[in-house]
């Protein structure tokens, strides 16, 4: 196939299924920025194709793409969404996330932190009434919007932001007690 073709071919199905494919993306990722990272790998990889005339049905392989790569989005952040569990002190910032990331090279101190870290972690998700947990870890852990989870529970979505927040004051407040301790 002409280069010219191929080119032909790519900028009218980016105009056909851009907006389509990233109405399809934006609710299945925590932000934007996510949302057109996924749609940039889906399009480099529709342009990597050497014959794009073998594609039967463009669209059915776009979304299947699409659907892939939100995939594998979600598995490689899978543990980033601790990154609201950030204690400020004079000298900055201490991240428990980062701790938690560690690999066990890092020794067997920081392993041994890593142990408490997620016995405390769910030790304090215990303590929060029934809804405020099924919301965080609905939220965070299965990686489902508020919405949808405002909708499976015939919520309103108010209920649903409120109850995540009082989720995360309440495991903030708890983490922040641990890092005090264990810097004491």
């Amino acid at each position: 196939m002409p280069q010219k073709e191929k080119d032909n071919i790519i900028s009218q199905t980016v105009s056909k299924y851009g907006g389509k494919l990233m109405s399809y993306i934006r609710p299945k990722v925590k932000n934007a920025e996510d949302a057109e990272d996924i749609l940039q790998e889906v399009w480099y990889q529709f342009s990597s194709i050497t014959n794009l005339s073998e594609i039967v049905n463009v669209g059915g392989w776009l979304y299947r793409v699409t659907a892939n790569k939100i995939t594998d989005k979600y598995r490689k952040k899978k543990t980033e969404n601790l990154e609201d569990f950030v204690y400020e002190d004079e000298d900055g910032d201490f991240s428990i996330k980062d701790i938690l990331l560690m690999d066990e090279s890092a020794g067997p101190e920081v392993k041994m932190f890593q142990d408490e870290i997620w016995k405390k972690l769910f030790e304090a998700l215990e303590e929060l009434p029934e809804k405020q947990r099924l919301v965080y870890v609905e939220n965070e852990l299965n990686d489902k919007t508020l919405q949808e989870i405002a909708d499976e529970h015939g919520e309103n979505i108010k209920t649903i932001i409120s109850r995540k927040n009082y989720a995360v004051k309440h495991l903030r407040n708890r983490l922040r007690k641990l890092y005090e301790d264990l810097n004491s």
